[in-house]
């Protein structure tokens, strides 16, 4: 994992409308960049539910929710559209960003590391979650906000 003061890697990536975003775009935002394992599973989707149920709260903080996972950009606009997912979706097909951040798992590449950044306005990374509670992931997220 990437450490606290650290700048987080720029990334170019596909979104849910198959559009390339990059970190940059995001300037001048904060920026909860979560890694999860695969769209449509249980905990992957109550993390995505919480995420959605509170981002009215993370926008009134600042701060812009961004999911990214080894899924296609199509996966992910079934994922949103299924649960009314109101934020974005990045496709890290190729595992380069999962690298850059650490949450690529060498022992099971098919799957990236639960890991969530949250960044700061100038890309800098304020804090880091590795062993995520689903359940109470945006709720701890928001304290820190």
């Amino acid at each position: 994992m990437l450490k606290k003061g650290q700048k987080a890697p720029n990334f170019k990536l596909k979104n849910d409308e198959g559009k390339e975003k990059s970190l940059s775009d995001y300037k001048g935002k904060k920026v909860i960049l979560y890694f999860y394992p695969k769209d449509d599973t249980a905990y992957c989707t109550k993390e995505a539910c919480n995420f959605r149920d509170k981002l009215e709260e993370f926008k009134e903080n600042g701060a812009q929710i961004i999911g990214v996972s080894y899924d296609t950009p199509e996966d992910h606009q079934k994922f949103k559209e299924k649960y009314r997912l109101n934020y974005e979706l990045l496709s890290d097909v190729n595992k380069d960003a999962a690298v850059a951040y650490g949450a690529y798992d060498h022992q099971n590449p098919d799957l990236p590391k639960r890991i969530t950044y949250l960044i700061d306005e100038e890309g800098d990374i304020v804090n880091t979650f590795g062993n995520v509670d689903v359940i109470n992931h945006a709720d701890e997220i928001l304290k820190i906000l």
